[in-house]
């Protein structure tokens, strides 16, 4: 292995389950300090429901103090709406609506505020990765038909782009996966 991230200090988002817990593991094959977080968090996992500003503030801070510092922010947490009433747009409740786009999107964009915040205040470069879906650029709405959610993922990549171009003279780059 070629130990690319040797002495980075890594925050995953969502890290406790599924792609998350996968790219903890591969972040440590990596070399990397990691510290994870989640809304149910066990162990040495830190607890924090990344939709309420002050949590995200708390988690942000935890991290640091865990890791020494920030180095790379990988966002990966989300969620289906449907249990909350999220589908297609003529079905889509206001509840699903607003469960949906707090999950997948108000989370990614408090987070990344907090890590940008840091890497400004720190005058060190960053790294922040969100994760959206490949439904957002080719919705299927035959196999995937859910307003919100692809709306979420769909803000995600926007924002990501935005803070991309913004933040890149600061030594801050924004990326975003988009799975399929």
């Amino acid at each position: 292995m070629t130990q690319l991230l040797t002495r980075k200090r890594c925050l995953i988002v969502g890290g406790t389950s599924g792609i998350g817990r996968a790219a903890a593991a591969r972040f440590r094959d990596e070399g990397a300090r990691v510290a994870v977080a989640g809304l149910d968090a066990a162990g040495d996992a830190i607890s924090a429901d990344v939709r309420e500003p002050a949590q995200v503030e708390s988690l942000i801070r935890t991290a640091i103090a865990q890791l020494g510092g920030l180095d790379v922010l990988f966002h990966v947490a989300g969620m289906s709406g449907r249990r909350f009433g999220d589908g297609p747009l003529h079905d889509c409740t206001d509840a699903g609506w607003q469960a949906t786009i707090e999950a997948n999107l108000t989370s990614v964009f408090l987070t990344n505020r907090a890590g940008v915040r840091h890497f400004l205040a720190e005058r060190q470069p960053g790294v922040i990765l969100n994760t959206a879906t490949v439904l957002a650029l080719a919705p299927s709405p035959h196999h995937f038909d859910a307003a919100a959610y692809t709306a979420a993922k769909g803000g995600i990549i926007a924002m990501s782009r935005l803070a991309a171009a913004r933040y890149a003279a600061d030594r801050i780059r924004v990326n975003v996966l988009a799975p399929g």
